[in-house]
Formats: structure tokens, sequence, C-alpha cells
């Protein structure tokens, strides 16, 4: 898999007829290892050791509807309240961040109404803060952190 500029970890991988897979602790299962679900494991693995972000605030590859079309969020992190907090949006680290992906991660944050947003293909990774009553992002140095963590 292709290095990310994301804190490496102790994954478990396993070959099973034929393909790799990786463990989501998470979900507690093993996923078939794309490139991108390297990179949502890594991110995962910052969310959980390096911000602090409980396992139990974290929900992965959760339903959404957006214009009848049905769709998945990568990372939904929910507040200590249960209200979404941050959406993140993992692509392969060869897709680039552009501004189509950071429209398509914008959309669904429309359902979704988180106030943070992320952006990440492992490589680059862009947060943004949400003012929904202007319609306006404002780029972040860093991911926020969860009050009362």
């Amino acid at each position: 898999m292709h290095p990310l500029n994301l804190p490496s970890y102790e994954c478990k991988i396993k070959e099973m007829d034929g393909k790799t897979y990786i463990f989501d602790a998470i979900r507690k299962k093993y996923l078939v290892l794309t490139p991108e679900e390297w990179v949502r494991q890594h991110f995962i693995n910052l969310l959980l050791s390096h911000y602090g972000y409980s396992k139990s605030l974290l929900r992965l590859e959760g339903g959404l509807s957006y214009n009848k079309l049905q769709k998945r969020t990568d990372i939904v992190v929910f507040d200590n309240e249960g209200k979404p907090f941050l959406l993140v949006e993992c692509k392969a680290a060869d897709v680039s961040i552009n501004q189509a992906v950071i429209a398509q991660a914008s959309r669904y944050n429309l359902t979704m109404r988180c106030p943070f947003l992320v952006v990440s293909n492992g490589i680059n990774t862009f947060c943004f803060k949400v003012d929904f009553e202007t319609g306006k992002y404002e780029q972040l140095k860093d991911l926020p952190k969860i009050i009362g963590l």
C-alpha cells in the first residue's frame, strides 16, 4: 500500500482466498484492503490515538440520503451529546483532493450538518469549520477537539 502522511500503527492484515484484509477496530471485523480503506483505517487510528476521540463516538460508512440517492459517509464523529460533530471523507492516496472532492463531502454534510468537515487522501488532509448560516467554510490548521473529552 501507498505510504501515507498519517501516523503509522500496528494494523492487523491477513490474506484469505487471494485477497488482503485489514482489521477494523471499530466494527471489529476484517475488511477487504482497498486503497481507500487503507486511508480510512489510518485516519481512524489518528482520531483515536492522537486526538483522543472515543471509539463509541465514531460511526463508519453510515448511510444517508441526498437528493433521493443513498450515499455512505466514511467517518462521522459525534459529540458527547450524540450530535454529528465531524464528517471525514477519505479517498485513496492517488486521488487528488480538489474542489470536486471537497464539494462531494460538502453535499454529504448538508444532510449530516457537522460543524467540521475533513477530506483526506492520507497524503493531504484538509479540515474546515462550517457555518451553515452563511454557507462559508473556514480552513483550519488542525482537527478540532471534542469539548469535554
